[in-house]
């Protein structure tokens, strides 16, 4: 998008996201809440003597229609198999990828809950139970649309594009293409030495993304389900030191383990994928800065410090990659 270009995200006002909820048969009472995304436009919207629904409008030339439908095909093959996620709403139909004035969206059931705490093992064990549901359907066939998640898209890719524009300044430009090559070579070889399966996964198994009630958790936005090692979905919910995720990765694959074999050489991609999407974090915020949202919402990015700071992480993650992978006993 060059400068001075409406961005799209522009003239999605409140009365055309009334207007193309109301197209799909929805009541609106005219209740309108913004919900915390920024790669696509989410709303919680009023139903007259309904509960409220979520809209979501997908970003513009992201993801085709092919891959969206895989997405929500997905959701509701899980679904289906009584798993605790949140799949959109079909139409009478059947549909559940709607257009309106150039728009592409979809609308889900409003499901309460908060995120989890990753600290309660028990919590952890249900998580790996339900994962391990998940896993187990997502390997029986693969994606035909969907991307993987690999060293190309988030790796040289994210690279390649943050070096390619102005966003680094000067001054640091150097230490960070010469950090990051020597990034790339060690994941190039951690890939090459590890033996793993890509199946279908969640792709952002984020506690934002766990909805936690009742002693039970629903998996909400599957938008970047992906093609990758079940690992994906497993590493991002550690937290703490070396010690504190050894303890926690252990009770996710106990429960894991009751639904679905892990393959415990995939824990040498613990690292591997933690600094993937610390590069392509960066790169998604370049990537979007003409969004006027993510000046607005991400002051920081475009500063010396930010990027001063993100080279010092790069550097301590260079040498988490060098430490022995997580050692954890037992049957999978």
């Amino acid at each position: 998008m060059t400068s001075g270009t409406v961005h799209p995200y522009n003239t999605l006002t409140p009365d055309r996201v009334l207007d193309a909820v109301e197209s799909q048969g929805f009541l609106s009472d005219a209740r309108i809440l913004p919900l915390n995304s920024y790669e696509n436009r989410v709303y919680q919207i009023g139903v007259e003597a309904s509960d409220p629904v979520i809209v979501k409008f997908y970003r513009p030339q992201r993801w085709s229609q092919e891959q969206i439908l895989e997405e929500h095909g997905f959701s509701h093959t899980l679904k289906e198999q009584e798993l605790p996620v949140v799949a959109p709403l079909r139409n009478a139909e059947g549909r559940t990828l709607f257009e309106y004035e150039g728009f592409q969206f979809a609308i889900f059931p409003r499901q309460g809950g908060y995120a989890p705490e990753l600290d309660n093992l028990d919590n952890l064990l249900i998580l790996g139970r339900c994962l391990g549901r998940i896993h187990s359907l997502g390997a029986t066939l693969p994606f035909e649309h969907r991307n993987a998640i690999n060293l190309q898209r988030f790796g040289i890719d994210s690279v390649t594009y943050l070096l390619s524009h102005d966003f680094i300044p000067p001054s640091l430009k150097e230490a960070y293409q010469t950090l990051t090559s020597d990034l790339l070579h060690r994941l190039a070889r951690i890939e090459k030495d590890c033996t793993f399966t890509l199946i279908r996964v969640h792709g952002d198994c984020h506690n934002g993304n766990i909805l936690w009630r009742n002693n039970s958790p629903h998996f909400v936005d599957f938008d970047d389900t992906a093609m990758a090692p079940a690992i994906q979905d497993l590493w991002m919910l550690l937290s703490g030191d070396r010690q504190n995720q050894t303890v926690q990765m252990a009770e996710i694959l106990e429960g894991y383990s009751e639904f679905f074999d892990f393959n415990p050489a995939e824990l040498n991609l613990v690292e591997y994928f933690r600094t993937l999407r610390l590069l392509n974090y960066s790169a998604w915020l370049a990537r979007r800065w003409e969004d006027p949202a993510f000046p607005m919402a991400f002051t920081w990015f475009n500063t010396e410090r930010y990027w001063a700071e993100h080279i010092l992480e790069l550097r301590e993650q260079l040498a988490a990659l060098d430490e022995p992978p997580l050692a954890v006993f037992g049957q999978f």
